[in-house]
């Protein structure tokens, strides 16, 4: 009897460590996976969510006003600009580039567009057409420069920042402002989607999200390759539908989701695929994190280089295409005043290494709505644009040297 009560207690207790095991097992399965999901840093976009929070929970503190559907729509039209700049920005920052020059590429290409509809006549599509054929060449011949001619990235745009800049006043003359009040040109920053098209495109968004990864994440475990578990993905995919259908929830009570946000949306979507499902996106990785290796790879470092600044140079003209609707003009005040900072802040608030091969394109939007958020807070309150340029540097300048730090830990880790 002893014994068999012996043999009982052990039974039990091997079940209790057993499920322990399990439950730890489990436990790590989630962290692995949550490592697997965060791209380019151990702990993901948190710091950046986190930050969010707390600069919207400060100004909302500061003026009830701040979160209300109305101003948050005003924010979602307010980054559509710097967001979609901010994506061409990410990708050459990948490579370990810079580009000095797109706020004065968004001021050429609004000039273009203005030039071609106002004083010429051409079609409206036509004139876009054309506008983004002359940011893609910009970048293109930006891109030769730096790739072919060996130029700094660092030279050429700074000096592009001044050629395209008077190629803007020379294309605008005297006048120095066109208006430009063609509907569907205004529309893109003016129009609001229909509640229930809101309501469609999220849920769209959350099971194209879910549908991607279960078939990616059973591609991954057909080859033998370690894969987040599904406990985790519908974890994710539930965070992701509640943040969107919370954020339609929330703007519908205003006007509806502005068709610039979604824009911005679908080039966010459509390059972070790009970037990380497509040979050609892990060819920027390879050369922004070690271009002797992506050489000797086979890579032709010289043809990415190009291509990533004449992507850089079309997304910079959809963001004065963008511009010149909100304005409903082009003028020499276009792509000026703080949208370079802007949008590098973006980049790197959102989590782009400025060394190369660390970052997504993700972190623009976040980065975006953080850079916009202080902004948007800080005309609220009614702060003089002497703060804004102050807080807005400070930010950056703490964005960098958190890349700093972290890439010197990394580096010391042998990773």
């Amino acid at each position: 009897m002893l014994k068999q009560a012996q043999d009982a207690r052990d039974r039990m207790s091997g079940s209790r460590a057993g499920g322990r095991a399990r439950t730890g097992a489990s436990l790590t399965t989630l962290a692995r996976g949550l490592r697997l999901r965060s791209d380019s840093s151990e702990l993901g976009v948190l710091p950046i969510v986190l930050g969010l929070a707390i600069i919207w929970t400060f100004f909302q503190l500061q003026d009830a006003h701040f979160l209300t559907p109305r101003n948050l729509s005003n924010l979602v039209l307010q980054i559509s600009v710097s967001g979609t700049i901010a994506i061409g920005i990410v990708l050459v920052l990948l490579l370990g580039e810079i580009d000095l020059s797109v706020g004065s590429v968004a001021g050429a290409t609004a000039a273009v567009l203005g030039v071609l509809v106002v004083d010429i006549g051409w079609p409206w599509w036509a004139a876009i057409v054309a506008m983004l054929a002359v940011g893609t060449f910009i970048g293109a011949i930006q891109g030769i420069w730096i790739a072919v001619l060996r130029v700094p990235s660092f030279v050429v745009t700074l000096a592009g920042l001044l050629i395209w800049l008077g190629v803007q006043l020379h294309v605008l003359g005297d006048a120095g402002t066109l208006n430009v009040f063609d509907p569907r040109i205004t529309a893109i920053a003016s129009t609001f989607l229909p509640h229930a098209w809101g309501w469609a495109l999220a849920l769209v968004a959350v099971i194209g999200y879910a549908g991607t990864h279960l078939v990616n994440d059973a591609a991954r475990r057909r080859a033998g390759m370690q894969a987040p578990s599904l406990p985790l993905l519908a974890m994710q995919t539930v965070a992701i539908a509640v943040l969107l259908l919370g954020a339609v929830a929330v703007l519908n009570q205003a006007n509806g989701v502005p068709t610039a946000g979604v824009l911005l949306f679908a080039l966010v979507a459509f390059f972070d695929w790009l970037t990380r499902r497509t040979t050609f996106g892990r060819h920027i990785y390879a050369v922004g994190g070690h271009p002797e290796a992506a050489r000797r790879a086979g890579i032709n470092i010289a043809r990415v280089r190009i291509c990533v600044f004449a992507l850089s140079g079309a997304l910079t003209a959809v963001g004065g295409l963008i511009l010149t609707s909100r304005l409903q003009a082009a003028s020499t005040q276009s792509g000026g005043g703080t949208l370079l900072l802007e949008v590098i802040a973006a980049a790197v608030i959102g989590g782009t290494s400025l060394f190369g091969g660390r970052g997504n394109v993700w972190g623009a939007l976040l980065g975006a709505l953080v850079i916009g958020s202080v902004s948007n807070g800080l005309d609220l309150v009614g702060q003089p644009a002497d703060v804004k340029y102050m807080v807005e540097g400070a930010i950056l300048l703490l964005a960098v040297t958190v890349d700093a730090f972290s890439r010197r830990r990394l580096t010391s880790a042998g990773r």
